[in-house]
């Protein structure tokens, strides 16, 4: 969806073989890449709270038998966390790190949708501009606008919902998909409500955005995102594939959405079949410094930033949807799941915080996301008047989305 105690050593220390490294906030060690450490020049957080937050970690990983996780936690006036817990690959027992390679899943949609907005403020498009504008074929495409699109309440079917789709990518998931064959997939089914109507979530709406993108500015989806929001906010160790393409270092992915619902490693697994919605890659750094950049608005007009985080209802509780952002008791960001992996990245201005948290399974626990108990588990104790809780059913589908249920 939009989650034995070890002992605390030096930075990147293991107490035992295939035990929980964990990792000093203000000592982590730069990436390789050179880029500043997650640590970010934060002072450690007060021992007792990280001492409580390792203890909560540790629980919902052992509770919902994450294999491994990364946490980050940066706020103003009390100091940073990050901690990484259990293993990257399980085996051959790598340790989780902070400078892992992740899939972040459906954070995906907070680029994409950037790069709208900021097509917005070159005068290119128009958030009321209808779909149809740029792309043939969309029932109601003459009705559902851009607006409609990045803010979840365009009435397509989810196409990461149909069975023929989730037959086609379990059996044989290291295929790519085009967004043509995405959108084919939604598109043989009924719109569900009529434009503006409801919200509802759906990939459907993302893969469209992202063939505006391509029309209005002039090049494929990954070049625009690279040059225009990744660089311009810094961002050297985030990627947009082109195919399964997956730097190192990276953790190991499990999950049970397969083809014979036993648990597999989906790893080399080819993302394309998220693409716009769901199919880059980052890691904790990037993800921080990103995390403030969609929040504040950094890339776009004072104007256009608002338009994004004027949220309207959902059929989540405590939860707001503006134009690809979750707003979740004051923390703005989105979270990603797909096969293999799931994250979270938001970032709460009224108390100049920021949580990152990835893993390597997206196997819920109790029908609860286990990014969203992470986050809940964290927010608990750090900020208890702005407690981070998404709780949406899960269902065997793929979604690179804030639910599996997309």
């Amino acid at each position: 969806m939009l989650v034995a105690p070890v002992s605390t050593g030096a930075a990147g220390t293991l107490t035992a073989p295939g035990a929980a490294a964990s990792v000093s906030a203000a000592s982590v060690a730069a990436s390789a890449s050179g880029e500043p450490s997650p640590g970010g020049g934060f002072p450690e957080l007060d021992a007792s709270v990280a001492e409580r937050l390792d203890t909560a970690v540790q629980r919902v990983m052992r509770e919902a038998r994450v294999p491994g996780v990364t946490v980050g936690l940066w706020a103003a006036g009390k100091g940073g966390y990050v901690r990484s817990f259990g293993v990257a690959d399980k085996a051959g027992g790598a340790p989780m790190e902070p400078g892992l390679n992740m899939r972040i899943g459906s954070e995906t949609k907070t680029f994409t949708v950037t790069a709208v907005l900021e097509l917005v403020d070159r005068g290119a498009v128009g958030l009321d501009d209808p779909i149809e504008r740029y792309v043939e074929g969309v029932p109601n495409g003459d009705r559902i606008t851009l607006r409609d699109l990045a803010g979840m309440r365009s009435g397509l079917f989810n196409y990461s919902m149909d069975e023929d789709f989730f037959r086609a990518l379990t059996s044989d998931p290291e295929r790519p998909f085009t967004p043509e064959e995405l959108l084919d997939y939604s598109f043989k089914h009924p719109v569900r409500f009529q434009p503006g109507a409801e919200f509802e979530y759906s990939n459907t709406n993302a893969i469209l955005l992202g063939l505006v993108v391509e029309k209005a500015g002039g090049m494929p989806l990954n070049e625009f995102i690279e040059e225009n929001v990744l660089e311009p906010a810094g961002l050297h160790r985030t990627l947009f594939p082109t195919g399964a393409e997956f730097p190192a270092p990276h953790a190991h992915g499990y999950t049970d959405q397969t083809a014979s619902g036993e648990v597999e490693d989906a790893t080399d697994w080819n993302p394309s079949w998220g693409w716009a919605a769901g199919a880059m890659i980052s890691d904790l750094g990037n993800l921080r410094s990103w995390a403030r950049t969609v929040a504040t608005g950094t890339l776009l007009t004072p104007e256009t930033q608002a338009e994004r985080l004027r949220t309207g209802p959902t059929t989540i509780p405590g939860a707001g949807y503006g134009l690809g952002i979750f707003n979740v008791r004051g923390w703005i960001g989105h979270n990603g799941s797909l096969p293999g992996y799931e994250s979270l990245t938001i970032h709460l201005p009224e108390e100049e915080a920021t949580l990152v948290v990835l893993l390597n399974t997206d196997i819920v626990h109790d029908g609860a996301e286990p990014s969203t108990l992470f986050g809940e588990a964290v927010t608990r104790i750090v900020t208890p008047d702005h407690v981070y809780n998404l709780p949406v059913p899960a269902t065997k589908s793929p979604s690179p989305s804030p639910s599996r249920s997309g």
